[in-house]
């Protein structure tokens, strides 16, 4: 029994705020570094990143005068997640019948509120108290690998099931009060964004194969996020693509990953954790130069969306099918770990 993605709906807030944090987070830099600064940010591959906060750096905005702490932040998650995650369930229904719905499953990593993210989206949309409801938080930027594979094991184990799969991240609660460079040009990454896909046995769109799952050795405090009474630090070390990379060119790992195919014939959904990143798959796999466009072009139109930029991926994939039938789900995140999935575009 297969399991496929059927369609995926996206959603974006209304508020580019990629330039705003550029000016406030360079006026913070030491002067000497400032240069160093804007230069690593026009080599970003980002263009904009969007907000559920209005100008939330300017005057008036919710950083402007003070660091609000936690309370505050996850208050915005409770009312903005929700909604936000609410448009992309009509971008997908807009694509495909959302009805009967058996299962929920919710990937969240950037705020907790309870009754959870989950509860709050099926009495929104209506679900029938019996639906079975997963929430899958704290994985960080591969959460939405997690949610495929158990959106996939749902559906091999009951062939009838109608899986509604919702990711939804709000990273720009997270800006934190610092002058270092390293910290900025971390947060000059995230975007806000949600995702909804629809996962069931009927054939279409794009069959989810053999997950694999891998934590990188000597690696777990490259990327971390840590909780503090101002929001969720973000920790993104500069080592973490070139671990990234010595650990794609060891060949028994490609194997696991790719399933013995050369990785040039096949497609690459791979998260757009940052041009950097991308450039170390790239590099390490020996991949054509435009095999990572759909990677590239998300992260230039959105920032890293955290669990939901995998699957703008694959959203772009399905609206612009690659020549390639088989292909991986790749995604990076804390751990240093590394989720996927084989995949098969099947039309």
């Amino acid at each position: 029994m297969s399991a496929f993605v059927r369609a995926i709906g996206t959603a974006t807030p209304p508020h580019d705020i990629h330039h705003a944090f550029i000016d406030w987070a360079s006026a913070r830099i030491d002067p000497a570094m400032r240069p160093v600064f804007r230069r690593m940010a026009s080599r970003a591959g980002i263009g904009h990143r969007w907000s559920v906060l209005a100008d939330p750096v300017g005057p008036g905005g919710f950083y402007a005068d003070r660091m609000p702490g936690t309370e505050a932040r996850m208050a915005v998650y409770a009312d903005r997640a929700p909604a936000l995650a609410l448009d992309a369930v009509e971008a997908l229904a807009q694509q495909i019948d959302c009805g009967g719905i058996t299962h929920l499953v919710v990937a969240s990593c950037t705020g907790f509120v309870a009754p959870g993210i989950d509860q709050i989206l099926a009495r929104s949309l209506g679900l029938s108290p019996s639906v079975e409801r997963t929430l899958i938080g704290f994985m960080g930027c591969y959460a939405a690998a997690a949610a495929l594979r158990t959106a996939r094991h749902i559906v091999r184990s009951e062939p009838m099931a109608r899986v509604l799969v919702v990711t939804v991240e709000l990273s720009t609660l997270h800006l934190q009060d610092t002058h270092a460079i390293e910290p900025l040009l971390a947060m000059l990454q995230f975007g806000d964004g949600a995702a909804a896909a629809l996962v069931t046995s009927e054939a279409g769109g794009i069959a989810l194969g053999t997950p694999f799952a891998a934590a990188l050795p000597d690696s777990a405090d490259l990327i971390r996020w840590t909780i503090t009474d101002q929001g969720f630090a973000m920790h993104l070390d500069g080592a973490v693509p070139g671990r990234i990379g010595h650990a794609l060119a060891d060949p028994a790992f490609v194997a696991r990953v790719t399933g013995g195919v050369p990785p040039a014939e096949l497609f690459w959904a791979v998260h757009a954790g940052g041009r950097s990143i991308l450039d170390a798959v790239g590099h390490a796999l020996a991949l054509p130069p435009d095999a990572l466009a759909q990677s590239r072009r998300v992260l230039a139109e959105k920032g890293n969306m955290s669990s939901v930029t995998l699957m703008a991926v694959l959203a772009a994939m399905l609206a612009d099918p690659p020549p390639q039938r088989q292909g991986v789900a790749l995604a990076f995140g804390p751990g240093l770990a590394a989720e996927g999935l084989a995949l098969e575009h099947v039309g």
